[in-house]
């Protein structure tokens, strides 16, 4: 009886199970193409969306944006217009701006819309994108970039020029840059690859790993290990701090700089040849490599410094 009894819930909750997974959605995609020369800018400002950079050999930029919204008590077709898209060019600049016509409050269905944002641009162009809700993905390209979300992941190919990312909410992964870097995120982990100047990486909620560096490196997190490799000399001070892990430092055989390590967590310990200068202990030292540089100065609060050569 009470196997029988049990049925009608077990078939009611298989069918909760299936429209869970069964969504339907109202959607929409529009395209727009810009004739421009390389060396231009595109910028988006976007109150909603994922963003999507391909660089092609191509004078031209093609947007194409699709609006997603599920069907049935979540809304329907007439809420896609809630949120608009704008184009605008001006020589061989182009200007997209997302915005909802009202403001989406908690209980609004536009809150549950999804916005993607495709862009092609010219192998040789600039960036500087901005949205409120989504991760932003950029290819291999040579300019100027910059990019800033309030709600998710970066994630950016080779770039050939410096650049600017910023994150409230997400890990950002750089595979190289060829000029100046400065990547800061609230919520994630930092993966770079190669950086051919300064490097500046700050984060609130995971690790740094840097491949490798051949200026000035500032790395700080308060919730992770740091792994760096410095393969050139660095014209100014270098900075790696952590306050919830070990720091790790490889340096080519070559660099010059003043070592200034401490830690309250762990050991330091350093495999190249040291000059030291006043303090030589487990946990503090101090001194010159190859006679000696800027500073290099390794702080951590929860780990072990570790000095090797590349």
């Amino acid at each position: 009886m009470r196997i029988k009894s049990s049925m009608p819930w077990v078939a009611v909750l298989l069918v909760w199970a299936l429209a869970g997974v069964v969504v339907l959605w109202a959607g929409e995609t529009e395209t727009r193409s810009f004739q421009v020369k390389a060396g231009g800018t595109l910028t988006i400002d976007t109150e909603r969306g994922s963003i999507e950079i391909v660089a092609r050999g191509r004078k031209e930029v093609t947007v194409q944006v699709t609006k997603k919204l599920p069907l049935g008590w979540f809304g329907d077709q007439d809420d896609l217009n809630e949120f608009i898209v704008e184009y605008d060019q001006s020589g061989d600049d182009v200007t997209i701006t997302g915005r909802f016509l009202d403001s989406p409050g908690w209980g609004h269905h536009n809150r549950r819309l999804r916005v993607h944002y495709k862009v092609t641009v010219p192998e040789k162009y600039n960036l500087d994108l901005e949205t409120s809700g989504g991760s932003i993905t950029v290819s291999d390209l040579e300019g100027k970039v910059e990019v800033r979300t309030s709600g998710g992941s970066l994630t950016l190919g080779d770039i050939d020029g410096p650049v600017n990312a910023r994150t409230s909410g997400g890990s950002i992964s750089l595979s190289g840059s060829a000029g100046r870097a400065e990547l800061q995120t609230s919520g994630g982990g930092i993966n770079v690859g190669r950086v051919g100047a300064t490097l500046e990486a700050k984060t609130s909620g995971g690790s740094i790993h840097v491949k490798e560096v051949q200026g000035a490196v500032k790395l700080e997190t308060s919730g992770g290990g740091i792994t760096a490799t410095i393969t050139g000399q660095p014209k100014g001070d270098c900075s790696l701090k952590t306050s919830g892990g070990g720091v790790t430092v490889y340096l080519s055989k070559d660099v010059k700089v003043n070592v200034n390590a401490k830690t309250s967590g762990g050991n330091v310990s350093c495999d190249l040849p040291i000059m030291v200068q006043g303090l030589l202990g487990k946990t503090e030292v101090k001194g010159k490599i190859n006679g000696g540089g800027p500073e290099l100065y390794l702080r951590t609060s929860g780990g072990s410094i570790k000095i090797h050569q590349r």
